[in-house]
């Protein structure tokens, strides 16, 4: 490694409701592999965001070769020598491989038209560099993921970076693909580049980084040499945190299988998958980003099609499933996006409440607005929903009473089962705790529930069985009582596997 590239000072970032990051500090040197680790929501990504130009900080600066700088966009940050590869490729499918690494910034000539033979020249070159020899004339959309991964990758050279930052890069690819991936990473920082790279694989952390900065809700951690810390150690720093939430205690009520899966299979994201839930509990469900953990609850509600595997609700098995006949049979889904899925944003709390039962309040295609009123009007109360009116758009709610309008919703409709996808991510304590209580009351009535949460206290606290994924199977299963956090997060890393007998290293 040799000099200092990057100073990132006192760095902190708030969006409403939630301190995203509290003067977090980070260093990056010419000729490393720096890792940023951390659980999901730790602040990772919005770091990697004001560094790339897409996020201005609330306070704090950033120092790059020891001269202060302030990026307005992420052009600011290419121009600067800062490039940032996201999980999601930001290609043109129909546009050629040269195309795409010069797109926006073409080598033209003394007329302004685009010196082809120039494009094609430098693309070729800095292929080259990566040990590549693509065919730079074929479409984008022809190639494999690992081979567009490789033009993303092009495109931060052409520009000419010093720091290259690679947000989850091995989601996309694995075995030899993740290999040459990794020969590419090494060759980058061989040759004097910064590398930024964010994982949740702890191993791969090991395999490539020189450095790795841990973060946690928003903070700090430490920044280690990988040399001088194990993975047990790694996974310590990450989750090493005391319960800060109050709980409330754990019903025993009805417990008889409401939901059995046996072998569902769908591509790489759900892999013979087996398991049960019972009325009157909660099942978590624990995994990292790209577990599973989400298209597992879309194919149980019927949003994603299973390819193999059967799906059983009371004892019946089920075909054709969508989401109109999971509603029929008593599912509801609170999605992750509660934005984008959960809520109609401008509509009133009132038509938001009453989405899932349109049918019940309806007599000849007209809505009966007194029964309309008086389900509304308990659920406010029961949920103690802050909202001035009932005609109050949900756009305008804080985020907590958005999340009550949606349990609201799924609750007038009287279910047997209801997924929780993050059911409290993004939300103040004072909500969290009310929608804990919100859901042990419905386990009281002999309701079940698949919660889903990135918050490894939360799995522990409210659940009455934990199975933990990774990458797209069921690495274990676990009760509250015999969970931690560093146990959770080594299965859903994939450090240990368990087996019938115990967690095996």
């Amino acid at each position: 490694m040799g000099e200092t590239i990057l100073e990132m000072k006192e760095i902190s970032k708030a969006f409403p409701g939630v301190q995203a990051l509290d003067r977090v500090n980070l260093d990056c040197q010419r000729g490393e592999v720096h890792a940023l680790a951390g659980e999901n929501g730790a602040g990772k990504s919005t770091l990697v965001k004001i560094l790339a130009g897409a996020y201005r900080p609330d306070e704090g600066e950033i120092n790059l070769q020891g001269q202060e700088t302030t990026f307005h966009s992420p052009k600011d940050a290419q121009m600067a020598g800062v490039t940032i590869i996201y999980q999601e490729f930001n290609l043109i499918p129909d546009l050629n491989v040269a195309e795409n690494i010069f797109l926006g910034r073409e080598p033209r000539n003394r007329f302004g038209i685009v010196d082809v033979k120039t494009l094609y020249r430098r693309s070729k070159e800095v292929l080259a560099e990566l040990g590549s020899d693509m065919d730079l004339f074929r479409k984008v959309k022809t190639l494999s993921v690992a081979q567009q991964q490789t033009v993303e990758i092009a495109k931060a050279l052409a520009l000419d970076a010093d720091i290259i930052i690679m947000d989850e890069p091995s989601s996309v690819v694995s075995g030899k693909e993740l290999e040459g991936l990794f020969r590419i990473i090494l060759s980058l920082r061989d040759s004097g580049k910064a590398i930024i790279y964010i994982s949740h694989r702890i191993d791969e952390i090991f395999q490539i980084a020189d450095r790795v900065t841990v973060l946690k809700d928003g903070q700090l951690v430490d920044t280690v040499k990988t040399e001088d810390v194990d993975k047990q150690g790694l996974i310590s720093m990450m989750v090493g945190r005391t319960f800060a939430e109050t709980f409330p205690p754990r019903e025993q009520g009805e417990k008889r299988e409401i939901l059995r899966l046996e072998g569902v299979c769908r591509g790489r994201k759900l892999r013979d998958i087996s398991l049960g839930v019972r009325s009157g509990e909660i099942l978590g469900i624990a995994g990292l980003g790209g577990s599973g953990r989400t298209e597992l609850a879309r194919a149980i509600f019927g949003a994603d099609r299973i390819e193999k595997g059967t799906i059983h609700f009371d004892g019946e098995k089920v075909k054709n499933l969508t989401p109109r006949t999971a509603i029929a049979r008593g599912v509801g889904f609170v999605t992750e996006d509660r934005k984008q899925e959960g809520i109609i944003h401008n509509q009133s709390v009132k038509f938001n409440l009453t989405l899932a039962i349109i049918d019940k309040i309806q007599r000849w295609t007209l809505i009966q607005n007194q029964k309309e009123k008086a389900i509304c009007d308990k659920s406010v109360a029961q949920f103690n929903i802050a909202t001035p009116t009932l005609e109050q758009e949900v756009q305008y709610l804080s985020g907590g009473n958005q999340q009550k309008v949606i349990l609201a919703k799924w609750v007038n409709a009287n279910p047997k089962l209801v997924i929780m996808d993050e059911p409290t991510r993004g939300i103040d304590v004072g909500a969290k705790a009310e929608i804990y209580n919100l859901m042990r009351r419905l386990v009281k009535q002999g309701t079940g529930i698949i919660m889903i949460s990135s918050e490894l206290p939360e799995v522990i606290g409210m659940s009455d069985r934990i199975v933990v994924m990774h990458d797209g199977e069921i690495a274990g299963e676990l009760s509250p009582s015999e969970a931690t956090e560093e146990g959770i997060l080594a299965l859903a890393a994939g450090v240990v596997r368990q087996n019938g007998e115990g967690v095996d290293s």
